[in-house]
């Protein structure tokens, strides 16, 4: 998920050097939905994973 988010941002800058303001800017948004669905799903792993109980 983050190297989604992370090549959204890379076409989206590169999409703003060229000048496609519009798509460079749904890029961005992509980007970023991307990137906070990411620090969820992490966050969420990281509770499972605490919470859950040890077996020896």
């Amino acid at each position: 998920m983050l190297k989604l988010a992370i090549t959204f941002f890379v076409l989206a800058v590169i999409a703003a050097i060229l000048g496609f303001g519009g798509i460079a800017g749904t890029l961005a948004g992509a980007a970023e939905i991307a990137f906070w669905a990411f620090v969820v799903l992490f966050c969420l792993s990281l509770l499972g994973n605490v919470l859950r109980p040890t077996t020896v």
